[in-house]
């Protein structure tokens, strides 16, 4: 009953002066709503690298050709460069992995010009097998994609991305249609499309954004043999050229506690052939989504360490607020100690009183902390109308972040809050308690 009392009249001081209270629950407010805010923007940036780091596969191990710094010597003209994976290393990385193989998929890529009738699109050729659509996680949405007979037949078939149906066939179904890709003068009978694609995550130099919105892809043993390994690029008057087998080759390990010690088997048979020239790379996403993990735990702890210095002087302003009001009711402790309240009834008016502050802010503060998505949300939408370059210009995981509130945060940013009042509310109410009676009743 006394606690109730004391808990009333504490609400009652606090609205004798409701525009320094309010001011001083902002405070805590903004301290809060930070610690929610800056953990949830966290989480979701988290979520989204890591959504995009599975999108590879945490049981594939990706080796990649890249255009080395230093080319080799053995180059077949001058201007030409031979580089990256073969097709000899596909059947050597098939025959060392053995038991921990669960499969292996070949893949050849290049920039093409697709046209349909009067419609061009530049887009990505992909050379590929049956199985790609199963790793990279394509479903399709009209006609069938790639099987194994349009591989061994060299079939002149082709399967589009989205985009690429979006933009060559506005009006019609591209099913049964003929593309023609400008280079090689060819063209290919369109037998399936596949739905939009998100992107997969980039990997520092090792491995690019992996983009699926323009692609349009082919048996593999077609590219082979009217496509062909080299490539020559012409711009103004010169040329260039380079030759390369295989871009990507996937391997699908049988059991995710088998990737790590396949990986280093991958680089130790590809070390052979590759070591000098340094012109392929070995991508774990698996190992990626380890180091993404730990990544996240010191993310979070530095923007909870961010958002506590908000709280921390939110407190600060609590107990300047709450020294001031000591000196105000100077008078007011005198008689409340001459009719005979105890030190221990002082102190506990006081703190009342900055628990009431913190938690009004703590509890407001949690409420704000919920508008954290529909705020983001609508600043991008801003953004995007005022500046569409400045969002543009953004990575892929930031302008597709959806703030996600950690559960924790909420009771821990409460708890924060209300232990930041009553720290800082305690030297305030010790040196109330501790005035002198007399001296408090002459006091004016």
């Amino acid at each position: 009953m006394l606690w109730i009392r004391t808990w009333i009249l504490g609400a009652k001081s606090v609205l004798l002066h409701p525009m320094r209270s309010v001011l001083t629950v902002m405070g805590i407010f903004i301290g809060v709503v930070s610690v929610i805010w800056l953990l949830a923007i966290g989480e979701g940036i988290s979520q989204e690298a890591q959504k995009q780091i599975e999108g590879l596969g945490a049981d594939n191990i990706i080796v990649r050709s890249i255009k080395p710094l230093n080319p080799p010597e053995n180059s077949s003209s001058n201007f030409i460069l031979p580089y990256g994976l073969l097709r000899d290393d596909y059947d050597k990385l098939q025959l060392t992995l053995g038991d921990y193989l669960n499969g292996a998929l070949k893949i050849r890529e290049m920039r093409r010009e697709v046209r349909y009738r009067d419609r061009t699109i530049e887009g990505r050729v992909v050379g590929c097998e049956p199985a790609y659509a199963e790793v990279t996680r394509l479903e399709v949405d009209e006609g069938r994609f790639l099987e194994g007979l349009d591989n061994r037949e060299c079939k002149n078939v082709c399967v589009l991305a989205a985009k690429v149906v979006d933009r060559l066939f506005p009006y019609e179904n591209p099913i049964g249609r003929r593309i023609y890709l400008q280079e090689q003068q060819d063209y290919y009978h369109v037998i399936g499309t596949v739905k939009h694609r998100e992107a997969t995550a980039a990997i520092g130099g090792s491995l690019a954004a992996q983009e699926f919105s323009n692609d349009v892809y082919i048996p593999i043993e077609t590219v082979r043999k009217r496509i062909g390994d080299t490539i020559i690029m012409r711009s103004g008057g010169s040329r260039e050229g380079e030759t390369v087998e295989l871009n990507q080759i996937t391997l699908r390990i049988n059991n995710t506690q088998n990737v790590m010690r396949a990986s280093e088997l991958v680089k130790d048979t590809l070390n052979d052939t590759h070591g000098k020239v340094q012109d392929v790379s070995v991508v774990v996403p698996k190992e990626l989504l380890d180091q993404a993990a730990n990544t996240k735990t010191m993310f979070m702890v530095f923007m909870g360490f961010i958002a506590g210095i908000s709280l921390l002087v939110g407190g600060i302003g609590i107990m300047n607020i709450m020294l001031a009001t000591v000196t105000e009711r100077t008078r007011e402790i005198g008689i409340r100690r001459a009719l005979g309240a105890k030190r221990w009834d002082i102190i506990r008016q006081f703190l009342v009183e900055t628990m009431v502050l913190s938690v009004v802010g703590g509890l407001t503060g949690i409420l704000a902390g919920y508008l954290c998505g529909p705020f983001i949300a609508g600043g991008k939408l801003a953004a995007e109308y005022f500046n569409p370059d400045l969002i543009a210009g953004l990575p892929e995981v930031i302008r597709n972040v959806h703030p996600t509130p950690v559960p924790a945060s909420i009771p821990l940013a409460f708890f924060i809050s209300v232990a930041i009042g009553v720290v800082f509310g305690i030297y305030p109410a010790i040196r109330a308690a501790q005035m002198d009676p007399i001296e408090a009743l002459r006091h004016e």
